[in-house]
């Protein structure tokens, strides 16, 4: 019998790509995504799909015969999380105790839950709502591990890129900007000192490629993991691989940068995932050759919509 996986946030960016990648892999697969965020076209054919909400106490049936949850569904625009701090405790936290109560009662294996990089980048992003619903998480699986025994793993991603990555979000991820930006003719935003603002980029199968090896690697079971490339890019060295893939000739136009918003500098201590085996497999500019070609074709298909607003 093939074991049962559950993926909640199944519609969207790393859960839709890990169902496609546990199909594959033979695993029976149960989706759930409310589709606020999420696109239904991107679930893969054969995932059991439910349009259901993780703050819903009704989603403990679907977790019924589950042996291993991946918990991706999450609110994690930081800026929309930034302005509206109640719903994203709703969904991030309750939301996140609800998934775990209900892989309790069932009897589920494992939970492999994604947390953030941005509990690692400053005081002033360590402050921030999405950071603290976060900090929350970790602790949530921590608290179900040690009072009712419930085994999880922790995935702290950095920033995760590759092809569905949400272009379509208000603030969308930088790589995603930067191709929209290409896409409509438009020079992109950079700010003040931003050869000076790194971060750790790391591609969606390489993530996928760990979560894999949580399912049936007992090694990892209570431990975070950090997910990077383990390499800092700055936003000029970003900007350049997105312009030498797309052929382009822009410049960006360089803005001031607000006083309380200082460049920092993201690396993943991947050391300890490379102890169990785990390393990234994927040359930047080769990911975002695929993350470009992806968003160049749903352009084409009339889905991408560019331009000044």
């Amino acid at each position: 019998m093939n074991l049962k996986v559950l993926v909640t946030g199944v519609a969207g960016f790393v859960g839709s790509n890990l169902a496609e990648r546990l199909l594959s892999s033979g695993y029976d697969v149960v989706g759930i995504d409310n589709l606020v965020y999420g696109l239904r076209e991107q679930i893969p054919a054969g995932v059991a799909f439910h349009a259901a909400d993780i703050r819903d106490r009704d989603i403990q049936k679907l977790f019924r015969g589950v042996d291993v949850v991946f918990h991706l569904a999450a609110k994690n625009d930081l800026i929309a999380c930034q302005e509206d701090p109640v719903e994203t405790m709703q969904v991030n936290v309750a939301g996140s105790a609800n998934v775990f109560e209900a892989a309790r009662r069932e009897g589920v294996r494992k939970v492999v839950f994604a947390t953030s990089s941005a509990l690692e980048e400053g005081e002033a992003r360590l402050n921030g709502f999405y950071a603290i619903s976060k900090v929350a998480n970790e602790r949530i699986a921590a608290g179900y591990h040690q009072a009712f025994g419930l085994p999880f793993v922790a995935v702290r991603y950095f920033n995760v890129y590759g092809p569905r990555q949400d272009y379509r979000r208000a603030h969308p991820p930088v790589i995603s900007a930067f191709i929209l930006k290409v896409l409509a003719g438009e020079a992109p935003v950079l700010f003040d000192g931003y050869q000076n603002n790194k971060r750790d980029f790391i591609y969606v199968d390489d993530i996928n490629d760990f979560h894999l090896q949580c399912i049936t690697d007992d090694r990892l079971t209570g431990n975070l993991y950090r997910l990077g490339s383990g390499q800092s890019l700055s936003m000029d060295e970003v900007w350049t691989t997105v312009k030498a893939v797309a052929g382009s000739d822009l410049d960006p136009v360089v803005l001031p940068r607000g006083a309380a918003d200082t460049p920092t500098v993201g690396l993943a201590d991947i050391s300890a995932a490379a102890a169990v085996g785990w390393r990234p497999k994927t040359a930047f500019i080769d990911g975002v050759r695929a993350q470009y070609e992806y968003m160049t074709n749903e352009f084409a298909a009339g889905k991408v919509k560019v331009g000044t607003k």
